[in-house]
């Protein structure tokens, strides 16, 4: 069995730590903003895969997406993640990214918030078509549909780059069949944030296998915090007075019928946590699924 040892920097800035993990086994919720890799007894760089950029589009002045391509061995569910990253001087640095591209997709993608001085997206930021980019070979999270019990109308929420792993489960026939209704929920704090959701949505409503499933199902409601907009205002207070469910003409929330998966800020997630626990909504896991769950392995950095 390979080990590796993490030195990892913490979300809340305090000095990074050790983590052991046997054969990169990321821990289900990775308390990690990015990550050095010195590997004990093998060489670590035959633990990620080397991909190649094939085009890469930015946003905004803090959001930029890629395209990579995908080695025929990785594998993952719609809706997980895996540690991306560069190779800087012979060591690995990576942090955890959702892939926005559905696993039937021959080609990886991935969203990204761009940080000047961050330790990785500061140079992710920069790279171009025909650059290498590093895989980690093993896919993880819990934003996957056997982790929740069954419903009836599946609410997506996400913020900034939190879209990412929506955009994968959006384009996964299966969720389709699960849910009479899938409601994706994407929050920023200006409308130019938004552009990336509004134009994979779109894209899938012309999609010739996808259109005539996201019009009977799915319902996109983007909203922004800071500047005038059709829908403002943050997630949870949308939730909280049903402003949500009015602008979308659907029923309030329901315990019984309602299934939740969440990706974004620290703060948003907590606050939503918080909000459906009162409720009597259930956390799921791996082991024991449940009314929502949380994916944590989001960075700001």
């Amino acid at each position: 069995m390979r080990e590796f040892y993490y030195l990892c920097e913490r979300r809340d800035g305090q000095a990074g730590f050790p983590l052991y993990v046997s054969h990169l086994r990321a821990v289900e919720r990775p308390p990690v903003d990015f990550v050095y890799v010195r590997s004990i007894g093998t060489r670590h760089m035959s633990a990620f895969y080397r991909e190649k950029v094939l085009a890469v589009r930015h946003w905004t002045d803090t959001l930029f997406s890629f395209r990579a391509t995908r080695d025929t061995g990785f594998r993952f569910q719609n809706g997980q993640f895996a540690m991306i990253g560069l190779e800087i001087d012979g060591r690995p640095l990576l942090r955890a990214y959702s892939m926005a591209s559905a696993n039937h997709e021959e080609e990886l993608e991935f969203f990204s918030i761009k940080v000047q001085d961050g330790p990785l997206t500061s140079r992710l930021q920069k790279i171009r078509e025909g650059d290498i980019i590093l895989v980690g070979r093993k896919a993880t999270g819990t934003l996957i549909a056997d982790n929740l019990i069954p419903g009836k109308r599946l609410l997506l929420l996400s913020t900034g780059t939190g879209l990412a792993p929506f955009a994968s489960l959006i384009k996964d026939p299966e969720v389709y069949d699960r849910y009479e209704t899938i409601v994706l929920v994407h929050g920023c704090r200006q409308v130019a944030e938004l552009a990336y959701g509004e134009e994979l949505v779109a894209n899938l409503r012309d999609d010739e296998l996808f259109g005539p499933l996201l019009a009977d199902k799915l319902l996109y409601y983007p909203t922004v915090t800071r500047e005038p907009f059709r829908n403002r205002g943050r997630i949870t207070d949308l939730i909280t007075s049903n402003q949500l469910f009015n602008d979308i003409d659907q029923a309030p929330l329901d315990l019984e019928t309602d299934r939740i998966m969440m990706c974004g800020g620290p703060a948003m997630l907590e606050d939503l946590r918080k909000l459906f626990e009162a409720r009597d909504f259930t956390e799921g896991s791996h082991s024991a699924p449940g009314h929502f769950v949380i994916e944590k392995a989001f960075v700001e950095r």
